[in-house]
């Protein structure tokens, strides 16, 4: 499997439930530069209603998203 987007930091957030998927990502995002890419993985469904709404509201950038048997993996370019 190939990466779609290439990214500069990865949080594997696997098994946790909502929020803690995006808290996790926020607290990353926070360290990064901005226009850095953070690759989230995550297995929370509400996670995609979480990250849409975190980008649009915060002014990040989701470039990509997929759902792949139930794993769900975000690009978010830091504003």
């Amino acid at each position: 499997m190939t990466d779609a987007v290439a990214h500069d930091a990865e949080l594997d957030a696997s098994g946790l439930n909502c929020p803690l998927p995006l808290l996790k990502a926020k607290l990353e995002l926070n360290r990064l530069a901005s226009g850095s890419v953070l690759k989230v993985i995550a297995t929370d469904a509400g996670s995609q209603r979480d990250f849409r709404t975190f980008a649009r509201l915060a002014g990040h950038t989701l470039l990509h998203e997929e759902d792949e048997n139930g794993v769900y993996r975000y690009w978010l370019k830091k504003a």
